[in-house]
């Protein structure tokens, strides 16, 4: 019995052992990689642990202080990667044909449209914007064809060298994926359900970051192996617009016909404020009448200020006619 658990304890162990292990040449092996392809020792002395084979190398390194080495025949040069991006501006007769030679140039190169868009500016011109990704082999032989369908306006092209950020990637994809491998070759030698957890969760975290450094390569694959081309299509103004202005201008009799429209309409307001006013303007008559023929008589009785009333003239005998004289009011 106490054997029994004297085994259990050993493999335990052994398991933890290999799980710490595990983590710490994962943290080293990013390290190790980038130094090994960099370092020619590093590799010397790999390849003399396999046989001793790096002794005539070395040999090698260590006279090129007075001679020039030679080039190792099986090493190539590092591909560049640039993503190249451009923006165009043309001025074209018609847009809708020039849309089309666009999509013809995109395809005769291998490439596509990715956007398209066109407007309709005040009902007199067109403005399209269309978005081409060719291969990069191709790239300046669109620019110079879209370039030709009409006048230039504006032209703007940018390259980015991003080969640096390529490697970076695929070093740290290489040894992500190595990272993976080993952690699951843990998960098959531990026998502790503790173990297995913990070896599960590690593994989930690692494969996530494998499965971000991938997306992040083909992202830069796409973008270094397609350049991006924005093309804006312009249409150019029409000859006749002026001379719709100016047809637009009024004349002298455009001005005298809109004078008497005017005329006519302010008669047709005064018209229409008189006779809303009607009602009003009889009322107050009525009322005016009223006040002098009634209310004025009677007040000026009552006050006694009642204008004084002459005879009417008389005539004689002898056909004479006399005023008689006023009467004159005795002194006081």
């Amino acid at each position: 019995m106490s054997r029994t658990r004297t085994v259990s304890r050993a493999r335990t162990t052994a398991a933890a052992a290999l799980l710490t292990a595990s983590l710490v040449l994962t943290g080293c092996g990013a390290g190790a990689d980038v130094s090994a392809g960099d370092a020619k020792g590093g590799g010397s002395v790999a390849r003399a642990a396999d046989g001793g084979k790096a002794a005539p190398e070395g040999a090698a390194d260590a006279a090129s202080g007075s001679e020039k080495a030679p080039t190792a025949p099986g090493k190539a040069a590092q591909p560049q990667h640039v993503i190249r991006t451009a923006s165009l501006s043309v001025e074209v007769e018609d847009a809708a044909k020039a849309l089309v030679t666009a999509r013809r140039v995109a395809a005769g190169s291998g490439g596509r449209v990715e956007n398209e868009s066109t407007e309709r500016l005040d009902d007199t011109y067109v403005v399209s914007r269309i978005v081409l990704r060719v291969p990069q082999e191709q790239y300046d032989a669109v620019l110079t064809e879209l370039a030709g369908t009409g006048k230039l306006l504006a032209r703007k092209a940018d390259a980015k060298d991003v080969t640096e950020q390529v490697v970076d990637v695929e070093s740290r994809i290489a040894t992500q994926r190595a990272s993976v491998a080993r952690v699951r070759a843990l998960m098959q030698r531990a026998e502790k359900l503790a173990d297995v957890v913990t070896l599960e969760g590690e593994l989930s975290r690692r494969q996530a970051d494998l499965e971000s450094l991938l997306a992040q390569q083909s992202s830069l694959k796409d973008r270094t192996t397609l350049a991006t081309i924005t093309l804006e299509l312009t249409e150019k103004e029409k000859p006749g617009a002026d001379k719709e202005e100016d047809e637009g201008r009024p004349g002298f009799g455009d001005a005298l016909s809109g004078g008497w429209n005017a005329l006519v309409g302010a008669l047709a307001w005064v018209l229409i404020v008189l006779a809303a006013l009607a009602p009003w303007l009889a009322l107050a008559l009525i009322a005016f009448l009223l006040w002098h023929r009634l209310i004025r008589p009677r007040r000026a009785a009552r006050t006694g200020t009642a204008p004084e009333t002459r005879p009417l003239p008389e005539a004689n005998a002898a056909g004479v006619t006399t005023v008689p004289e006023p009467p004159v009011s005795p002194e006081k």
